[in-house]
């Protein structure tokens, strides 16, 4: 059935104070949203997410979801990214995909998703000559997209080159303006020995950036992972109030602070970024 507002021509007219001119038809916008949406990396474990289907049922929740609606709803009048950091299955993905989506849906805007790892892991295999791309092609799509979410920063294997690569890329998108989301299970906490610290995973100067890039957000809540089948809301915030407050963010030891950090960036730079992956959630 053809368009009824431009009978599938992409133009649609326009009265303007008595100016009859076209504009760009809504449905070609939508259209070249999809588009988008689709080579927009999003993993399927995740295309379902929504700001409308995620479950805040505490105030850290609520808050995290009300910071992603803003930014998706404003884009492109959006100044700065989102930094979402908590434990492991809160939502921390699900949030970050849904203003994605959102986003390109809404403005047709050049979207990516990567886990960090993977990214990484994309980049080293350009140097394997039987593999038929180069680093460029890898990293000019997530240098230049208008919104890029970078899932689980810190969870990389440290080495000078990781270090180089990522430094490289925020800094690029740091310069250029470009919004970003990140998430993380590390602490920003300012502590350069603790192995449990975002400071430690990614260095001062990358923190630095992300400071002054994003709104720093905390989501506090159960491992969504862990809810029991046919589990809801109450199920939820029993398993929340059960779990410690207190625990550390998963890491390597505590022990051995900036030795422990020397030791991890002296590893094999060849080390396998894969990861082992795991039950479906949130992120």
């Amino acid at each position: 059935m053809p368009c009824e507002l431009c009978d599938d021509t992409g133009w649609k007219p326009l009265d303007d104070h008595g100016v009859r001119r076209v504009v760009r038809c809504d449905c070609k916008r939508s259209e070249a949203g999809q588009m988008r949406l689709a080579s927009a990396n999003i993993p399927k474990r995740y295309q379902h997410c929504t700001i409308a289907n995620f479950t805040a049922y505490n105030e850290s929740l609520k808050r995290a979801a009300e910071k992603a609606a803003r930014i998706a709803e404003d884009f492109p009048a959006v100044s700065r990214g989102l930094f979402l950091e908590g434990q492991p299955g809160v939502g921390k993905t699900h949030l970050a995909v849904a203003v994605l989506k959102q986003v390109i849906e809404r403005t047709g805007a050049r979207g990516l998703f990567y886990d960090t790892r993977d990214l990484l892991r994309v980049i080293r295999s350009t140097y394997d000559p039987s593999i038929r791309t180069t680093e460029l092609e890898v990293l000019r799509p997530v240098m230049t997209a208008d919104l890029l979410v970078l899932d689980d920063l810190g969870a990389e294997k440290t080495s000078e080159w990781v270090e180089e690569t990522m430094n490289l890329i925020v800094n690029t998108r740091y310069n250029e303006r470009r919004l970003t989301i990140f998430t993380s299970n590390y602490k920003d906490i300012p502590d350069d020995t603790d192995p449990n610290a975002l400071l430690f995973r990614i260095g001062h100067r990358m923190r630095s950036r992300l400071h002054e890039m994003c709104d720093f957000v905390v989501l506090d809540g159960a491992d969504y992972r862990e809810l029991p089948t046919n589990g809801g809301p109450e199920d939820l915030i029993m398993m929340w109030k059960m779990r410690s407050k207190s625990a550390s963010l998963p890491s390597p030891g505590r022990s051995g602070g900036r030795q422990a950090r020397a030791q991890l960036r002296d590893r094999d730079a060849d080390v396998d970024l894969k990861w082992s992956g795991g039950k479906a959630g949130r992120g």
